[in-house]
């Protein structure tokens, strides 16, 4: 029974966060058709921190970063929030929902081929095939959707770069020993940090005219900031520390989410192209984890 009770929570937790993790691509398009992308991210980032914030030192009672934890924190935030989803929010403008959502499923992909840098670890060839294969399947799926504006080649060589910032956080994450540090304290801080880091640019580039603090923007924002931002960051981690190897299977399912909700939402063009693009982004997931597992189970 408790085997059983362990299998369901995992089940229902993985779908949820897959679900979660992909709607942020539409959340954002949907906030963009009232407001700037730089403000969608600044009220974002400021509503999920302070969330986060309460939650940790407030319900939880987390003790506050010491002196020592500061800079890494801000530098994470910088990598993680200012620069990826700075630049992830800027690329949506002329990247599809679908497109967004099939980038951020070969994030882990990108997260391998850094650690090849930043950790000094081997460089396979499945790695080296599932990258081809992640990149060669978001090309091919924006291939047909270049002709009618709904992806630029300029908006996903930002996509690209937003991605590489992502996984050099990771990695930089990952290396950091924390020293018990609650992960809501991290997560508000550095989501903080990166928000704080991007509101000099926001304030820059601000025209009143373009954005309408309506009930439109306020939907966009408080999801990416709560379901997307809180609660779908939490899921990830929860799976992650009960099966590091199994939950990157449940990456496989966001590009089929993000798909259906930009088709059903934002009435975005589905056709052959799509379908042979998300396949091949899910073999090179699937390589990827496969490479993952063999390299951690001995």
């Amino acid at each position: 029974m408790n085997i059983g009770n362990a299998r369901l929570k995992w089940v229902i937790g993985g779908l949820l966060f897959a679900a979660l993790w992909a709607s942020a691509s539409v959340a954002t398009k949907i906030g963009l058709q009232v407001a700037q992308p730089l403000v969608i991210a600044s009220v974002r980032f400021g509503l999920a921190a302070l969330v986060m914030l309460i939650i940790a030192h407030v319900i939880l009672r987390q003790p506050l970063p010491n002196k020592q934890q500061w800079k890494p924190i801000a530098i994470y935030g910088l990598l993680n929030i200012t620069i990826y989803l700075g630049l992830f929010v800027i690329a949506m403008q002329t990247v599809s929902a679908g497109i967004g959502s099939l980038s951020i499923a070969i994030n882990p992909v990108f997260m391998s081929v850094m650690s090849v840098f930043f950790l000094k670890k081997k460089l396979t060839a499945t790695i080296l095939i599932a990258l081809i294969m992640g990149t060669a399947g978001v090309v091919c799926a924006a291939w047909p959707l270049f002709s009618d504006a709904y992806v630029t080649p300029q908006g996903l060589i930002i996509l690209f770069v937003s991605m590489f910032s992502y996984s050099v956080a990771a990695i930089y994450f990952a290396a950091k020993n924390w020293r018990g540090l609650h992960l809501f304290t991290i997560n508000g801080w550095q989501t903080l940090f990166g928000g704080i880091f991007l509101l000099p640019i926001t304030l820059f580039f601000y025209q009143p005219q373009l954005n309408y603090f309506n009930q439109s923007f306020w939907l966009s924002v408080s999801w990416l900031a709560i379901p997307v931002s809180v609660a779908a960051v939490q899921l990830w981690l929860w799976l992650l520390k009960t099966d590091a190897v199994r939950a990157g299977l449940w990456l496989f399912l966001c590009p089929l989410f993000g798909f259906a909700y930009a088709s059903w939402l934002l009435k975005e063009p589905l056709g052959i192209y799509t379908i042979i693009g998300v396949v091949l982004v899910l073999i090179g997931l699937l390589l990827s984890r496969r490479d993952i597992k063999k390299n951690t189970i001995k």
